[in-house]
């Protein structure tokens, strides 16, 4: 940060310092605003469907509802009967079933194995089971409200039948909830949690309590800022989950750094005012660029055409935004009204574990740089074997009703209509020639039933998959449907195309993305460091934590370690859009911690011209703050991994992982290594 920019931070510390009261003042009534609007943030929060607005499925989705009044349906009702559901008795009940869910305010379409003329498609393969499929359109929260009610009213024991509701809106209905529920326990818990450790770390009370709402006006801030931005696009439910953890890790994390400068200064001797303003403008310059760093990792979410990733950019961005005026203004305030009651203990300068740590590492860089990284790479090996695959309701706990309903379809069904392919074509002057290509269509491996429809100028077929393709190569089926030569002009959707459509719209934007974190990151590491070697190592070392963290991932979620510890299924796959998100949030929260250490390594290093002390030193001083941060961040993401939903446990278990092992293993073992053979080169810069 040039001196222009330095100075600025100093005249805003001045200020606080002189309109402390006036400040404080002002920010408690901002808090209290700030936590009455983000207090209605999760009613306006939803999980939107899987779609890419400008894929060919979504068009072929508004052509169905347009011209043909009909598209995939979002409710299915599993009907089990004592007997055969080809019984004249459970017919009847099936029938009036039927009947009554299509009488319903907001139902468009129902069909059902007994009003399809005994579908194959919608009948169990041992006869005792059979499927009712309802579409209820309209705009997701309003359709999935519906859906819920459906769902409530119509599952149960009915006459001889049992009937038990899913489908693809009462799954993301349920995990939206799930995803609510677990926030609302991960506040009860992590709250508390933070503040005692924060009581420990400070031996003060108060400033435990300052610090902590800090991490609460984060949060408050990115709950407010998601309610407004949803006033004008989706915005996921999981991006409220985000910043709950977010904005507690990174309030506490600047306030630590912030405070232990502040509690420096007056062990020097330095009063209060300057103390105050002294802290805003050395650590509060280290915070900036933590925090620039942080955002721009996340911001780049912002790039992928879906609103489920945009919201967690949305998230991080507010997070962080908020965390900085917490920190940099609400903070300092506090610090200068609290004066000498935010003192440390008296500290005596001797050296710590972490300095010892950094000369023994320095003193054979080579053997030990070489046995962690060879340790590092051994816990990342897993990750050879990822298999990026599509989300189904096992992301549901397995007591979950519409988890279970589709447990049993999967186990008890040779094929899944609620899954079928759509096949549109808006103009068909001479349907004769639909059949061959309805023929050639069920021809294809893994197409169990094909249906034609024909109607205003137009037809549809639907292509319903087996339960072995929905198990294996989804994409691969529906490619291989695509490639079938159609009589006429014909888009292609329907669930399967939808999420194939979703994941390709995602991985064809990867390499923008990582690419914009990585340069973005590296120019901004340059900045703070007036150094080109040290962002490029910081770079490797960010990519070996993620490795760990993918290797885990891969061990535990995908090849289904710790399943039952955890309790969840795995499927044999990662769901495709959790990895890229993790990457950005530890990318960011890596940097994170390299600014803090690598700042306060430059300044001895600046100070003494000597790499191996500034190494040394900077450990020393700067290590435990981070070690303490990991700490609480690991701690409140882990809360997630006890929660019901496997994206949350993911996140939960891969960012407690990544930022332990990162904060101690890379930082305090690989960056001493690298920096010691490094040498003067490490403060190499093209324009010095």
């Amino acid at each position: 940060m040039p001196a222009s920019t330095t100075g600025l931070l100093e005249q805003l510390g001045r200020f606080v310092v002189r309109r402390r009261r006036l400040v404080a003042g002002l920010s408690a009534l901002v808090t209290v605003v700030v936590l009455a609007i983000a207090a209605g943030a999760l009613n306006v929060l939803s999980l939107s469907r899987i779609a890419d607005p400008a894929s060919e499925s979504d068009r072929a989705r508004r052509v169905l509802d347009t011209q043909f009044q009909t598209g995939p349906p979002n409710l299915a009702f599993l009907v089990t009967a004592g007997g055969s559901v080809d019984d004249a008795k459970v017919r009847a009940d099936g029938l009036a079933l039927t009947e009554e869910i299509a009488d319903r305010a907001g139902v468009a379409d129902v069909a059902s194995y007994w009003s399809r003329g005994n579908s194959p498609a919608l009948r169990s393969e041992d006869g005792r089971q059979a499927l009712v499929l309802v579409r209820v359109p309209g705009e997701v929260n309003e359709a999935r409200a519906r859906v819920g009610e459906l769902a409530q009213e119509f599952a149960g024991q009915r006459g001889g039948i049992s009937v038990q509701a899913g489908g693809q809106d009462e799954v993301f209905r349920e995990i939206g909830a799930q995803a609510r529920a677990d926030f609302l326990r991960a506040e009860v818990i992590v709250l508390p949690m933070v503040l005692l450790l924060l009581v420990l770390i400070y031996r003060r009370v108060s400033l435990a309590l300052v610090t902590l709402g800090v991490g609460i006006f984060a949060v408050g801030g990115a709950l407010a800022g998601l309610r407004a931005i949803a006033a004008f696009t989706e915005v996921s439910t999981f991006a409220a989950n985000l910043s709950l953890v977010m904005g507690l890790a990174l309030g506490v994390d600047y306030c630590l750094f912030v405070i232990a400068r502040y509690r420096e200064e007056l062990a020097r001797g330095v009063d209060v005012g300057d103390a105050v303003v002294a802290a805003v403008r050395t650590a509060g310059r280290t915070v900036f660029f933590s925090g620039l760093t942080v955002a721009m990792s996340l911001l780049a979410l912002l790039l992928f055409p879906l609103s489920f990733l945009r919201s967690f950019g949305y998230a991080g961005v507010l997070v962080v935004a908020s965390a900085l005026v917490g920190a940099l203004v609400i903070l300092p305030a506090a610090l200068a009204l609290l004066g000498h009651r935010a003192a440390g203990p008296v500290a005596q300068r001797k050296k710590t574990g972490w300095f010892r740590l950094a000369h023994y590492v320095m003193r054979r860089p080579v053997l030990t740089g070489g046995a962690m990284l060879a340790l590092i790479l051994l816990l990342a090996a897993p990750a050879l074997g990822l298999r990026l695959g599509l989300p189904d309701a096992r992301i549901l706990p397995a007591d979950a009703s519409s988890r279970i309903m589709a447990d049993q379809v999967r186990a008890n069904f040779g094929q899944e209509e609620s899954d079928a392919l759509y096949v549109v074509m808006p103009q068909t002057p001479e349907p004769a020639g639909l059949p061959s290509y309805a023929e050639n269509l069920s021809k294809l491996d893994g197409v169990a039933q094909v249906d034609t429809y024909t109607r205003t100028g137009g037809a549809y077929l639907t292509v319903t998959p087996t339960q072995e393709v929905l198990e294996g190569d989804v994409a691969g089926w529906v490619d291989r449907v695509r490639a079938v030569e159609t009589p006429y002009d014909a888009i292609i959707g329907g669930t399967p195309a939808e999420m194939v459509d979703w994941r390709s719209a995602m991985t064809e934007r990867i390499p923008l993305v990582l690419g914009l974190i990585l340069l973005l990151s590296f120019a901004v590491l340059c900045f703070a460091t007036g150094s080109v070697l040290l962002p490029l190592k910081a770079t490797v070392l960010n990519l070996l934590s993620l490795a760990v963290m993918f290797g885990v991932m891969v061990w535990v979620f995908q090849q289904g370690n710790l399943s039952g510890p955890l309790g969840f299924t795995a499927t044999g796959v990662l769901e495709a859009s959790m990895p890229m998100l993790m990457f950005c949030i530890v990318y960011g929260l890596s940097m994170d911690y390299e600014v803090f250490i690598v700042s306060r390594i430059r300044e001895e290093y600046r100070r003494t011209g000597d790499t191996v002390g500034a190494v040394a030193t900077g450990l020393q001083q700067s290590a435990p703050l981070v070690t303490t941060a990991a700490v609480v961040l690991a701690l409140s993401f882990a809360v997630y991994a006890t929660g019901g939903v496997v994206y949350l446990k993911m996140i939960g278990i891969g960012m407690a992982v990544a930022v332990l092992v990162d904060a101690t293993a890379i930082r305090g073992v690989l960056l001493p290594a690298f920096m010691k053979l490094a040498g003067r080169a490490n403060w190499w810069s093209p324009v010095t």
